[in-house]
């Protein structure tokens, strides 16, 4: 089991879903995927793109600006 962490800081809506997608599509089941994020619509969007591809939301967090979510592929 591997994880990576990947900043996505900057990056305004719908960018960081579709790239969190991207990524989730080419781990193995049980690696992990900590994304960083700025946008606020994150805390929407992230949740609502786990429900539809199974994966699971681990952890969020926020620091400051930083929303953070630890994603556990399924």
């Amino acid at each position: 089991m591997a994880e990576s962490t990947v900043s996505m800081r900057g990056l305004k809506c719908p960018l960081p879903a579709l790239k969190t997608k991207k990524l989730l599509s080419r781990l193995a089941a049980g690696d992990v995927l900590v994304i960083e994020c700025t946008d606020p619509l994150t805390a929407i969007d992230i949740p609502n793109l786990l429900r539809e591809t199974g994966d699971t939301l681990e952890d969020s967090g926020k620091k400051g600006r930083v929303l953070t979510f630890r994603i556990r592929k399924a």
